[in-house]
């Protein structure tokens, strides 16, 4: 069930009516939202249920555990109990046909023979999100950062929130957890700011991300028939595609939660104006970068083990993130090509200073131009394309390259006017922060450029297939 789709609109406008109509009863709406968020995910495919059921009830129960065992052995079985239950799971779905494939091939160059044993199964969706994100909550249980959760309804409800299952923010039980719990009032400014993250994420999804999948696709999945200049516009053409899904997943899944009196953290902080890639992190999957800093570079010792050490876990860090995304050697390299732009940064760049403002335009500039070939890596589907691609781009023209490059302009314009606004002020929120007249004129924008331009057949987002 695709947020841009029909289908969707009714399951919500059925839901909301529902969920407003029930008031402040709490337990009522809570009940109300986790039935609703399994029949959202059993649209999909029912059979996957089962998986958000097993790590939803593990962790329940391991987290009880955790609260009242005071020894620190049985503390310890707990948690691994958890992880080795979300990380199984985790790891058959996701990375076993990828892992047995590789070491098969690594025996077959030492000269042994084995059988591959590929198992074939189709990927869960959202089970990345979901896991890590029951995966802080059992950590967090366990470093006594917060108390376990005793209601079973509530619990449940925050592993399968539909507005964030499939495609985050990954959420903290710490955040999350309190709003589940609590009486919950939608104010007006709520509502307004849930409307415009709607129309804004549809805006940035079918009219921008899903044009520009119209000029990404056909170069890139036909890739040999194409060199110059028209590979560039190609890679130009994807950073606007999944930025504008992604973000657009986030804001309306952001908007969809406002509706109802939620707040879900904040992913995407306008990344392409990023100076460094330390800060680009700190504006892309937010969410994602602060539970690998929280989770993984923190407890590998962080920046406190000294200078070599640290750069070994930022790369670590990044290795395993690129990993996060997809048993593809794609992403690992995408992942390592990250690792290694960070640890030249804190290098070179260590000490901070004011930089005026066209030294800043030219530092975000070259962090653009790193992420583009970092998109390479991503979106690439084998190590030949990568190869070609960097091999073959150039600034050669032709025939339609003119033509392709005017299209990504048009594209680019309406995500270049607003988050320009949007940078200026400081304010994510800022083209609703103005008179009615204003105001009035966005939403007419907006709409019309959805009615005139948005691609008419619902396509799913990008990060679902992670």
């Amino acid at each position: 069930m695709l947020f841009n789709s029909w289908t969707f609109l009714v399951f919500f406008a059925v839901v909301y009516t529902v969920y407003r109509s029930l008031g402040t009863r709490v337990r009522w709406q809570n009940l109300l939202l986790l039935l609703a968020s399994y029949f959202f995910y059993a649209w999909w495919d029912y059979r996957f249920l089962s998986l958000i059921l097993i790590s939803t009830a593990v962790d329940y129960a391991v987290s009880l555990g955790l609260d009242r065992e005071a020894n620190s052995r049985a503390r310890k079985l707990l948690l691994w109990t958890s992880l080795g239950t979300n990380l199984g799971i985790l790891s058959l779905f996701k990375y076993f046909d990828f892992f047995q494939e590789n070491l098969v091939a690594l025996f077959s160059q030492l000269g042994f023979h084995a059988s591959p044993l590929t198992l074939e199964v189709i990927l869960p969706l959202g089970i990345s999100f979901y896991t890590f994100q029951t995966l802080s909550y059992t950590i967090d249980v366990y470093r006594r950062k917060i108390s376990a959760c005793r209601n079973p309804v509530d619990f449940a409800l925050f592993v399968a929130f539909f507005p964030q299952l499939v495609a985050g923010p990954i959420e903290r039980a710490a955040t999350l957890l309190p709003q589940i719990q609590k009486a919950r009032h939608p104010s007006l400014d709520q509502i307004h700011g849930g409307v415009f993250l709607i129309l804004w994420g549809l805006t940035k999804k079918i009219v921008i991300a899903d044009n520009a999948a119209l000029i990404v696709n056909p170069i890139y999945n036909a890739y040999t028939a194409f060199d110059g200049f028209d590979l560039i516009i190609a890679t130009l053409a994807f950073a606007l595609q999944i930025y504008g899904d992604f973000s657009g997943y986030t804001d309306i899944a952001r908007g969809l939660a406002k509706l109802m009196g939620f707040e879900l953290m904040l992913n995407f902080r306008l990344p392409y104006f990023a100076t460094t890639p330390s800060d680009f992190w700190r504006r892309w999957h937010i969410s994602l970068s602060s539970w690998l800093r929280d989770y993984l570079y923190i407890p590998l010792g962080g920046n406190r083990a000294g200078p070599t050490r640290t750069l070994i876990n930022l790369f670590l860090t990044m290795l395993i993130g690129g990993l996060w995304h997809g048993a593809r050697w794609n992403f690992v390299l995408w992942g390592a090509f990250h690792g290694v732009i960070l640890i030249l940064y804190r290098i070179v760049d260590q000490r901070p200073r004011r930089w005026s403002l066209p030294e800043t335009a030219l530092r975000m500039l070259i962090m653009f131009i790193l992420t583009l070939i970092g998109w390479i890596f991503f979106r690439s589907e084998s190590l030949e394309q990568i190869q070609y691609l960097f091999t073959h781009m150039g600034f050669t023209l032709s025939s339609g390259s003119l033509g392709l490059l005017r299209q990504l302009a048009g594209l680019a314009a309406p995500l270049l006017v607003v988050q320009i606004w949007q940078q200026r002020s400081g304010d994510l929120l800022a083209p609703i922060r103005n008179g009615p007249l204003t105001i009035a004129g966005l939403y007419t924008v907006l709409l019309l450029l959805l009615f005139l331009f948005g691609v008419r057949a619902s396509t799913e987002f990008i990060y679902f297939q992670f």
